[in-house]
């Protein structure tokens, strides 16, 4: 877990602790504190990055603040699941220089022990939000 932030490094320990339907459980919290695209982007909708892996509409934005990056995601309420998703990599990555980003390896949800109560269709759409935060971040370099 060295190649993971910090903060992402204590959310991956922390659903490695959760047990069965526990982990299930606590991804839908992480959904609901996904936070609103902020204002100044909603009237951007059309030049945010899409997620087109994930049959639910997903949109990424990143922001760069100080050599750090901050990433927006819209995601429809009805997709708690994705929802959750986001939130965990926004949490835990946010706040991150663009190279720390690219060294996240690309499937470390599997640390998390989510595919024992997710089909693997869905945890493709974590993968592919990472694989275009990562694009995002290639940008900042």
């Amino acid at each position: 877990m060295s190649n993971l932030p910090l903060k992402l490094q204590t959310i991956v320990a922390d659903f490695s602790d959760c047990q069965g339907a526990e982990k299930l459980e606590f991804l839908l919290e992480y959904a609901e504190k996904l936070p609103p695209l902020p204002a100044w982007l909603q009237d951007q909708r059309g030049s945010l990055e899409q997620v087109h892996e994930c049959m639910t509409p997903v949109f990424i934005h990143a922001e760069n603040q100080a050599g750090k990056l901050l990433y927006h995601f819209d995601i429809p309420p009805e997709a708690p699941t994705v929802r959750g998703f986001a939130s965990v990599l926004h949490e835990g990555i946010n706040g991150s220089t663009p190279q720390q980003i690219l060294q996240i390896p690309d499937q470390f949800y599997l640390q998390m022990g989510l595919q024992a109560v997710i089909t693997g269709q869905r945890l493709n759409g974590i993968g592919a939000m990472l694989h275009h935060m990562k694009r995002l971040a290639q940008a900042y370099l």
